[in-house]
């Protein structure tokens, strides 16, 4: 009789215990916290993003370094070719049928607007380290969606406001034939205009194109100061390389990436990349935690140090796990406004906040390409001309088309 009364209450607690455990346990999907990488493995974007973002998602889930009600955050990987229907595909079965909780990297904004669409519909959490779109943080902004490493105002603020300060008045544009390339003309342009210049012209080329040298031809004939690439990755180098081969920089005139990675850089080599500005939200060599972070992962890269889509998308992996645990939920809109909660301050933003409209503000650097003889040596390739404070750096939340800030 004593043994049962004692069970009784016993009996109770382990009851009262389940009660308060089990819908904790039940507020993650699978159990735990799933994320996805998906990027551009094969194309133009590969070597700025690709198999650089996984690692860099790897490597933010081991220093966050534990489970998630208790069990072990997964990753899965995938490339979405930069097509839509692709990206937008693979997001619907990674959160349909395999419990994947949020999405990163998504470089190109083909792809990163069709994995939005598909995520608010879900309401599932895409946090864009690798595309420029403005319409990310504009007409298409979402609660759950972020936009963390720069966009094309950030570029146009930094690279075009400084040439155009410098006294390059006259521009002509050679721009990636889609939304992300005619964003940066746009933006820049408005830009130069601003400041007194005056755009003589541009040309669109394809996505992906091998030969731009009829685009090059009709940028040189104009006679503008400037030959400002509106394009990125593959493209931009190839630009580069063949400008260089049609004597371009000789005949008087500057060539200006808008959107240049060190990975470009280290392709076309600093013979023919020198003294180009440009602006970027990461560089390895700026201190010591952005130095002790791109050494290890050059080390698992065969020596490649790391892109600022690689560094955004690390810095984002570790804060939404952070957030995710903190929250005690994988439910999107709940983790972002976790997100928001908790400090921003790693290797890669220091005092980073969330906007309303899903931008995360942080510095950014205006740099310029050293010459040969400048580097010390393999991947010095940049000298920091100015850091340039977030809330400059970033479309004013005034200016913002998101239905989600209030006016």
């Amino acid at each position: 009789m004593k043994t049962k009364a004692l069970a009784a209450p016993f009996a109770a607690a382990l009851f009262a215990s389940a009660m308060i455990v089990t819908p904790a346990a039940a507020q993650y999907a699978g159990g735990g916290v799933k994320i996805g990488v998906l990027t551009d493995m094969s194309g133009a974007y590969s070597d700025l993003a690709g198999a650089g973002s996984v690692e860099a998602a790897k490597m933010a889930i081991e220093d966050f370094g534990r489970p998630i009600n208790g069990k072990p955050v997964e990753l899965v990987s995938a490339d979405h070719q930069n097509k839509a229907d692709i990206a937008s595909a693979t997001a619907r079965k990674w959160y349909d049928t395999q419990d994947v909780d949020a999405i990163f990297d998504i470089n190109g904004s083909v792809a990163a607007l069709a994995v939005r669409e598909v995520s608010r519909e879900k309401g599932k959490v895409d946090i864009n380290s690798g595309a420029a779109a403005m319409a990310l943080t504009n007409k298409a902004c979402s609660p759950t969606g972020l936009h963390w490493t720069y966009d094309v105002y950030s570029l146009a603020a930094g690279t075009g406001n400084a040439l155009v300060s410098e006294g390059f008045k006259t521009w002509y544009f050679i721009t990636a034939d889609y939304t992300f390339g005619h964003d940066l003309e746009n933006q820049v342009a408005k830009i130069v205009k601003e400041k007194g210049g005056t755009v003589k012209g541009s040309v669109a080329h394809p996505f992906g194109s091998p030969d731009v040298s009829s685009y090059l031809l009709q940028a040189q004939g104009s006679g503008a100061k400037i030959i400002a690439m509106a394009n990125a990755g593959a493209d931009t180098i190839n630009t580069i390389k063949q400008a260089r081969e049609f004597g371009i920089t000789q005949g008087g005139q500057t060539l200006a990436a808008l959107l240049l990675f060190i990975t470009d850089i280290h392709s076309v080599g600093l013979e023919a990349a020198q003294g180009m500005v440009l602006t970027t939200g990461f560089y390895w060599d700026t201190d010591e935690k952005t130095r002790a972070f791109s050494k290890r992962f050059a080390a698992r890269m065969n020596g490649k140090m790391p892109t600022m889509v690689h560094a955004g998308v690390y810095s984002s992996v570790l804060h939404y796990l952070k957030a995710a645990e903190a929250a005690g939920t994988d439910d999107g809109e709940k983790v972002v406004a976790k997100m928001r909660e908790l400090p921003i301050d790693d290797m890669f933003a220091k005092n980073g906040k969330i906007r309303a409209d899903g931008r995360m503000v942080h510095d950014m650097y205006l740099a310029k390409v050293k010459s040969p003889k400048e580097s010390k040596g393999a991947w010095d390739y940049y000298q920091i001309v100015r850091v340039i404070p977030g809330d400059e750096a970033f479309q004013p939340l005034s200016e913002s088309t998101c239905p989600l800030v209030k006016k």
